[in-house]
């Protein structure tokens, strides 16, 4: 694992929720955060492994040939980057917990309503918020 892994392991109480369900909530984010860890590594190593069989395997390439192998470096690519952010926002997630701000929107501090932390448990904005910066960005 590439973070130093006592931010993960302590988290402190905070947003009114019980010593249990911070546990609950860290449990669940540190298993996530895991498994996206895992995938991170592999998609990496399948990449450099794919790179390498690419680099020597030139001989005789046309333009097409070389195209879809940097189509397929691109994709790679993409799915590292891909896998990486979404790796940060659970240890933001993370992070947030053992400083008790978990929960509430980074915007405007209302609490992030339950249902929506339920599907995205790594959410720092209030689904206005969210909007708001959607739209700016969009």
């Amino acid at each position: 694992m590439l973070v130093d892994d006592t931010r993960l392991t302590s988290p402190r109480a905070g947003a009114g929720r019980t010593q249990a369900e911070i546990d609950q909530i860290h449990a669940g984010l540190r298993q996530r955060f895991e498994e996206l860890d895992a995938e991170y590594q592999r998609t990496v190593a399948e990449s450099q492994t794919l790179n390498r069989e690419q680099l020597s395997d030139t001989a005789g390439d046309d333009d097409a040939d070389s195209g879809a192998k940097s189509s397929e470096r691109e994709r790679e690519l993409s799915l590292i980057r891909s896998i990486g952010d979404r790796r940060a926002q659970v240890l933001h997630a993370l992070e947030r917990l053992s400083e008790g701000a978990y929960g509430w929107c980074e915007e405007c501090s209302d609490p992030i309503p339950v249902e929506r932390l339920a599907v995205f448990p790594w959410a720092t904005a209030c689904v206005s918020c969210k909007q708001q910066r959607e739209r700016r960005a969009g």
